[in-house]
Order: C-alpha cells, then sequence, then structure tokens
C-alpha cells in the first residue's frame, strides 16, 4: 500500500487561546486566613478548521471561594490545539478529538493554572487528572438522551 493511506494523527501546534485571572477582593482577601473552597470546571471543544485539520480545546475554569461566596480568585485558560487527522474514519476522529487531544492538552493547561494563581499571590492549584475517556462516553449518552 502506498504512504499515502496510513492514517496521520500529528499536533501541528499547542497555544493559549485564552487566559484570565480574576482576583476581585485584592488586597483585604490576601489577608484573611481561611482556606477557600476550590471548584473546578472542566469543557473541551473542537472544530474542523481545514480540511485534515482540527483545532481542539479544553476549558479549565477554577474559582476559589471562601465560606461567605466571596470570591477568592477565579482563573480561566482555554489551551487549544491544531492537530492533523487524515485516513482515520469519522467515528475515530470524533475519539481523539473527543479523548486523545485533551488528554494532550490538559497537562499544559493545568501547568497554566497553576503558574497564574502562583503569579497572582497564592500556592499553586494542583488539578487531579481527568478521565476526558468517560467524560467523553457521558457526552455521548447525554446527545443520545437528548435526541429521543
Amino acid at each position: 500500500m502506498s504512504e499515502q493511506a496510513q492514517p496521520v494523527f500529528s499536533i501541528e501546534k499547542l497555544y493559549v487561546k485564552d487566559l484570565s485571572l480574576e482576583v476581585p477582593h485584592a488586597p483585604s482577601i490576601f489577608l484573611e486566613a481561611e482556606t477557600p473552597e476550590v471548584d473546578m470546571r472542566v469543557a473541551t471543544h473542537s472544530q474542523k478548521v481545514e480540511e485534515e485539520f482540527y483545532e481542539c480545546g479544553i476549558t479549565v475554569t477554577i474559582t476559589a471561594k471562601l465560606k461567605d461566596n466571596r470570591v477568592v480568585f477565579l482563573s480561566e485558560v482555554n489551551q487549544a490545539g491544531i492537530f492533523r487527522l487524515s485516513n482515520i474514519p469519522e467515528e475515530d476522529i470524533k475519539i481523539l478529538l473527543g479523548v486523545a487531544c485533551p488528554n494532550i492538552l490538559f497537562p499544559y493547561a493545568r501547568e497554566t493554572v497553576s503558574s497564574t494563581v502562583t503569579r497572582a499571590g497564592f500556592p499553586p492549584v494542583l488539578l487531579a487528572p481527568i478521565n476526558f475517556d468517560a467524560m467523553y462516553h457521558q457526552q455521548q449518552e447525554e446527545e443520545a438522551a437528548a435526541a429521543q
């Protein structure tokens, strides 16, 4: 068989698409002794950029709040990448964009969140690994249920 028929999955570019950090109650929030509750939300997205090239991204939102509901900080990063996928069946492309690409992007997003929060004067936030496979299958089940 010719080389053209071989499946191709490659990383073309990794980048931070959007980054924000808010510390709405600075400087007084730095005097608080209470340990905030930290909430993490993760969303994935993908789109075809052009033939064989896809942008995939994950958005990680971290919100730290005190018991009285005051926000200590809010950090959001949209880590993205351009991936080349060619000679791959459509159903496999969906899995690659929903599972493999987010697994590649997450360590970069985790480092960006930790670095940004540290630069804001807070202890680093160490994000636990995410099971993107389970997250993808849950999204598929929700979409199937909504379609019925």
